[in-house]
């Protein structure tokens, strides 16, 4: 079993990864982000640092996911991680464009096929305002300065890209709306999104019925 977790800046991502882990007794394979030395300028001029940003991150996805993908899956244990290789493309469409946007397609392209795709991405939602919310108490340096309008954006472009512009062939998508759920402080919360999760790779135990309310699968 390979699972990701995606979703926009904020969300909580890492947190469900880092509590799904045992429950599948899982591998845990996290994004490494902070080492970009682009990250926070990019943040406060994102039109000057937009190329340099993205191919960093490009080449830092790549190089994790060949690397570690393969031989973590060998060793016959399921595997989470808290990001897809696909997500970088949805930030270079964002971010760049013209020559850079090409050039970065270019690269893009040559690598990506060459990365194992997860069994199932569970793509995780909120409001805008609940984002903001988030960020702004994980108080991390970089993104002191982040922009509503990018948070919106970006929620408008994981929506494209997760839910309305699937590929045949891609991973299926589990959609968890986590604007009142809390994982860490409600077990229950986390216990739904595990049934969840089970019902969609047949896992057992699972539940065959049972009621998603608004959430959906695609």
């Amino acid at each position: 079993m390979y699972l990701a977790i995606e979703g926009v800046i904020g969300v909580g991502k890492t947190t469900l990864a880092r509590l799904l882990q045992p429950i599948f007794r899982a591998n845990l394979l996290l994004e490494v982000f902070e080492e970009n030395p682009f990250l926070a300028n990019f943040y406060s001029d994102r039109q000057r640092y937009a190329f340099q940003t993205q191919i960093f991150f490009l080449l830092s996805r790549y190089r994790q996911q060949h690397q570690a993908v393969p031989r973590l899956l060998a060793s016959g244990k399921p595997l989470i991680a808290d990001y897809t290789f696909e997500k970088d493309a949805l930030f270079a469409r964002i971010n760049l464009e013209g020559d850079e946007l090409e050039t970065y397609w270019r690269v893009y392209e040559a690598l990506a096929e060459k990365i194992p795709s997860p069994d199932l991405v569970v793509f995780l939602r909120a409001d805008v305002d609940t984002l903001m919310q988030r960020i702004a108490l994980r108080d991390r340096p970089y993104e002191r300065n982040m922009e509503r309008a990018y948070i919106e954006q970006l929620c408008m472009a994981y929506e494209r890209h997760f839910l309305e512009n699937r590929r045949s062939g891609s991973s299926p998508v589990l959609v968890v709306d986590t604007n009142h759920l809390d994982y860490v402080r409600n077990p229950q919360d986390l216990n739904s999104v595990v049934e969840r999760i089970r019902q969609m790779l047949r896992l057992s135990p699972f539940q065959v019925e049972l009621p998603l309310q608004a959430e959906g699968s695609f």
